[in-house]
């Protein structure tokens, strides 16, 4: 019996796929991430920058 790797069916072409609209702006949205949330990247409160923001202190540069 052999095992089978199930694979992420690919995402719909652009005009194909029903149009969503950003619930503050009203301009339509492009993005997997904006059309997922409903929200353009203006107009969301979170920031999407794809990775955890971290704070580190540090010494500062010799000189300046």
């Amino acid at each position: 019996m052999s095992r089978q790797q199930q694979e992420a069916l690919p995402e719909a072409p652009a005009e194909r796929r029903a149009p969503v609209w950003c619930r503050e702006c009203h301009r339509p949205l492009k993005d997997p991430e904006s059309r997922r949330r409903r929200l353009g990247p203006e107009c969301d409160p979170d920031a999407r920058t794809g990775h955890e923001r971290r704070d580190v202190d540090q010494d500062p540069i010799p000189g300046l």
